[in-house]
């Protein structure tokens, strides 16, 4: 069982000002009286003390008058008391509360006692522990491709029915209307109603870290990449050891890529150039003929694919007029041929003799059999073309991967010579030369000794392959939609208990549009559509008493609190203020609302508890037995005593 109020609490901003409020857990709690006596600041304090991010207590005595708000939250054999000071001067919020483990039955301490030294977000765990919301737990936020995990905030969507939402025709939640909320509503709304299943969440979230494993694991092997030696630098190198006498000319034979740097090496140990045949090779000539055949080559190989495609093209084009044929001539082979005299051929539908068509009706039969022998020959051919084509594409892709090998290597052997042409001396030219060889040798033993990163792609993609086949098998979507059912059947019940329209429809909790949706033979009417306050009122109370018996029944983590602050708004004019006094019929619509919520608290044995804030105070037994505090101006009581707001007081 998750947690109901024992108390709110509230402290003077003078020494030993405090009042404490309670209320009865597993009951209905009335506060009646007259505007402005600090009612609707209970919903605001309540949510302030349950670690919220703003201060939602509006302007007025109690934000003058009162220094810290606290509440006494109860669930069997415990209790949490929990305090937070008001903002100070020039601060939007306090960041620190106060919590303490109490007994159970213990008062609320005095000021003197609390010490504010628990910031808001431990206090947010601590408060959604008590709920009991398993904090491992993490949940799509629709809208955001990010996760979140439920903590009491997201639980109290539906606990709170403050004045601008209790009969709102466009909002059904509490915070409904505010930026993301809808949003956020969404993503949680399945986890509360127990349709997420602990083991999907937590593979979705191994989903969530195994692709952010492989976008950083990518990145790696990227900065690996740039850090490592350009693929023609050490061929390159070689041609210019071999240029400044370092290297014997047969060095060029090598071209495996241990045997180029063991020459490297040994060109790196050389005192000086070797004495030797002049050179009179142009290894730049070299290199730049080489390209002209890799060019030329891979011109032959764009010239055999574009006629391969050709080829390929014209035997698409002749196959799809020779099947459009065949088609028109495949109807001869109705014709059938007389055993006794085979040059007659015999109607299908008589089987009279058909001679005088013979002669054509054979021509085009031949022609027939030609275009399927035609096109039994193309069959065959299409397969291989396509089969050569892959090839050629191939040749081309290893041709571009040799040019750009070759065009590494000419840039280097180009930069060379221009730093070399500088340095007339050969003396100077083989020193130049090994100094480029002894940066690019220690780069390449850093890479060699340092931690070298394996690629794990493909083991990445494997993983993240398996979860997602194993959240392809998550049957949350069904569960959800079968709770929502039993969920609607309660809604649509108590909605005609209350006589609201369109209760004889089908009724449905809409949970992406986040309203409630009649379906009718003239198609969906939605909350806003569906006549006036009393009917919003009634299916917000309807929707709210009908979510906290799926709540209860199925122990599940949202407090088992509702507050409901003034619903019989919907029957008074706006500006209306005084003593509230309702005409016989709304009476009656009204007392409804309360033999509702008696019928729920009834049926739930004290799992829930409702506390209501109204301006009118009604006779029925169902209202007064059930009132706790009227704050009357004529008597003096309200939230905030009239004894703090003396002058000494302000």
């Amino acid at each position: 069982m998750t947690f109901q109020i024992r108390a709110v609490t509230i402290y003077g901003k003078q020494p030993g000002q405090m009042h404490t409020v309670p209320f009865n857990p597993g009951s209905l709690n009335i506060v009646t009286g007259d505007s402005r006596r600090g009612k609707s600041a209970l919903l605001t304090i309540i949510d302030y003390c349950l670690a919220s991010s703003e201060y939602p207590v509006k302007s007025g005595v109690v934000r003058d008058y009162v220094g810290t708000f606290a509440i006494t939250l109860v669930k069997p054999g415990q209790q949490l008391f929990v305090a937070r000071r008001a903002p100070e001067a020039k601060k939007v919020v306090s960041t620190v509360l106060c919590i303490v483990s109490q007994a159970p039955g213990s008062p609320p301490p005095p000021l003197d006692d609390l010490h504010f030294v628990t910031p808001r977000d431990v206090a947010k765990d601590i408060l959604s522990d008590f709920c009991g919301i398993d904090r491992n737990i993490r949940v799509p936020a629709i809208g955001r491709a990010t996760l979140i995990a439920p903590s009491v905030r997201h639980a109290l969507f539906f606990c709170f029915q403050a004045q601008n939402e209790v009969a709102n025709e466009d909002v059904l939640f509490h915070s409904q209307g505010k930026e993301w909320r809808p949003n956020t509503i969404r993503g949680v709304i399945p986890y509360f109603l127990g349709a997420t299943d602990r083991e999907q969440a937590l593979l979705r979230s191994r989903l969530r870290l195994a692709r952010k494993d492989l976008s950083d694991h990518q990145a790696k092997l990227a900065a690996a990449r740039e850090l490592a030696p350009a693929a023609g630098q050490a061929q390159a190198l070689l041609t210019e050891a071999i240029e400044a006498h370092l290297l014997q000319p047969d060095a060029t034979r090598e071209t495996t890529a241990e045997g180029v740097l063991r020459l490297l090496r040994q060109a790196l140990l050389q005192r000086g150039p070797q004495v030797g045949p002049d050179r009179t090779d142009d290894p730049i000539s070299e290199l730049r003929t080489r390209r002209a055949e890799l060019r030329s080559r891979a011109n032959r190989a764009r010239v055999r694919i574009a006629d391969l495609r050709a080829a390929l093209a014209e035997n698409s084009d002749f196959t799809d007029q020779a099947n459009e044929q065949r088609a028109r001539l495949a109807t001869l082979g109705l014709l059938k041929r007389d055993p006794v005299a085979s040059d007659v051929a015999q109607c299908p539908v008589c089987d009279g003799p058909v001679r005088s068509a013979h002669a054509t009706a054979m021509t085009l039969i031949d022609e027939l059999s030609h275009l399927q022998s035609d096109l039994h020959a193309i069959g065959r051919d299409t397969p291989a073309i396509e089969r050569m084509i892959s090839a050629e594409e191939d040749g081309l892709q290893e041709v571009r991967s040799q040019l750009a090998r070759n065009q590494e290597e000419i840039n280097e052997v180009t930069a060379a010579f221009r730093a070399l042409d500088r340095e007339p001396d050969d003396e100077r030219r083989a020193a130049i030369v090994q100094g480029r060889i002894s940066l690019y040798l220690d780069t390449a033993a850093q890479l060699s000794v340092g931690p070298r990163v394996e690629d794990r792609t493909e083991e990445l993609r494997t993983r993240i392959a398996e979860l997602e086949t194993l959240l392809s098998e998550d049957v949350q979507g069904d569960r959800l939609t079968s709770f929502l059912s039993l969920i609607n059947e309660q809604i649509r019940f108590k909605a005609q208990e209350l006589e609201l329209e369109h209760s004889s429809s089908l009724l449905r909790l809409d949970v992406n549009r986040l309203t409630v949706v009649a379906d009718t033979p003239e198609g969906p009417i939605p909350l806003k559509d569906m006549g006036s306050g009393d009917n919003h009122l009634g299916y917000h109370v309807a929707t709210l008493l009908s979510l906290h018996e799926w709540f209860a029944e199925n122990d599940n983590p949202v407090p088992g609190v509702l507050i409901l602050d003034q619903p019989s708004q919907v029957y008074f004019p706006p500006d209306h203020v005084g003593e509230e006094i309702l005409e016989s019929d709304d009476r009656i619509l009204l007392l409804n609302i309360f033999k509702a919520i008696h019928r729920t608290l009834r049926r739930l044995g004290g799992k829930l508890q409702v506390i209501v804030m109204e301006h009118a105070d009604l006779e029925d037994p169902a209202f007064s037995d059930y009132v706790e505090h009227r704050w009357r101006r004529r008597d003096g009581q309200a939230l905030v005593p009239s004894t703090w707001l003396t002058p000494e007081a302000g």
